[in-house]
């Protein structure tokens, strides 16, 4: 996508062949930075640390993180501990579980010798085909906002609520929730996009405005306990969120907060849609509220918060009282009941395990 005129995605091989650069998501939104990334350490602080993040990315940058693992390692005990490893930095999002399964059981069959090159292959196609899966829910949702289109008067936007960053910084491109936005902006069905900062860790504020903005979209950055607020009084047409991992039975987890924005759209008749990769699918599990782990982040990212003073320096301050303790849980679980569709590369679907598994058998085979 767009940077500064400029196209890019969000993790690419270096000039060498076999270094991995990424785009430093910590820096943003007031600085752009590349950094390149060497070693299973590395990678795996990156997704630690959320220099990388969104689900779709998180399990692009492990499969990489399995190649630099190889290249040192790359016996059976080296790839089972790059696996490990990599599995341990974040519970919730389960493209990193898949990633890694798919990896592993690729390579375990190939000669150590051959490891470090079919893991480079591999992970090119992962992230091509996270560019596909994105191109195809794109066109699937740019068909829910055209209908929404039709029906307003001659330009007047639609305008979209989301929440948190599913756009193309938590992909490898093209994002999830943001790709049916940015392929109606380009057609030239009229969009704005209500953009919730989304604390703690302002991913709303900080990312998806950051990324519209390049992209020539229009928006408007509003607190999160806004939406609500918007929804009664008719300004909000639909919401369109991401997911870092959603059950066979349709419920989603995403980012913190996105179950109050559902609960809000069913009271005012607002349709809520979330835009599912299949490899964000878990089949494994039927009941989100029981079964999903929920990540217990740190709570300075709740106690403190980073933005630009007006000497032009960046700079942390802390914003809760002092000695007040602070709990900071980093997703929670929309139930099926209030989601409207999901938005997936083969089409929009109902969120129940049949409409689920009709569409991506071969992910319940297997």
């Amino acid at each position: 996508m767009n940077v500064n005129g400029r196209k890019y995605r969000t993790i690419w091989l270096a000039e060498d062949g076999w270094g991995v650069e990424i785009i430093d998501q910590t820096r943003f939104p007031h600085a752009f930075e590349t950094i390149r990334l060497e070693t299973l350490e590395e990678a795996a602080h990156a997704i630690r640390i959320m220099q990388v993040r969104g689900a779709p990315l998180i399990g692009a940058t492990a499969a990489y993180g399995m190649c630099l693992a190889l290249r040192a390692d790359a016996t059976d005990l080296g790839l089972m501990n790059a696996c490990s490893t990599l599995l341990d930095t974040r519970p919730t999002a389960v493209n990193l579980r898949w990633a890694l399964d798919v990896v592993r059981k690729t390579l375990l069959p190939v000669p150590p010798e051959q490891r470090v090159a079919r893991a480079y292959s591999l992970a090119e196609r992962i992230c091509d085909e996270d560019v596909a899966i994105n191109m195809s829910i794109g066109t699937h949702g740019a068909k829910l906002i055209s209908d929404i289109a039709a029906s307003k008067r001659p330009g007047d936007p639609v305008n979209i609520l989301t929440h948190c960053n599913a756009g193309w910084l938590a992909t490898v491109d093209w994002g999830t929730a943001t790709a049916p936005i940015y392929m109606s902006h380009d057609a030239g069905t009229p969009v704005h996009v209500w953009v919730d900062e989304t604390r703690p860790r302002n991913q709303g504020a900080f990312l998806t405005a950051w990324e519209l903005g390049q992209h020539g979209v229009p928006h408007t950055v509003v607190a999160d306990n806004a939406g609500g607020h918007l929804m009664q009084h008719g300004e909000v047409d639909m919401v369109i969120v991401g997911t870092d991992r959603t059950t066979a039975e349709g419920d989603v987890c995403n980012k913190i907060g996105t179950y109050l924005k559902a609960l809000a759209a069913k009271d005012c008749g607002v349709p809520f849609y979330v835009a599912l990769p299949s490899p964000t699918i878990d089949f494994t599990l039927s009941n989100g509220l029981r079964e999903i782990p929920i990540e217990e982040r740190i709570g300075e990212e709740v106690s403190h918060i980073t933005g630009l003073t007006a000497s032009g320096k960046i700079e942390t301050i802390e914003i809760v009282a002092p000695g007040s303790e602070v709990a900071n849980p980093a997703f929670d679980v929309t139930p099926a009941r209030l989601v409207t569709g999901l938005i997936t590369e083969r089409g929009v679907l109902t969120a129940d395990r049949q409409s689920i598994a009709a569409a991506f058998p071969e992910r319940v085979a297997g």
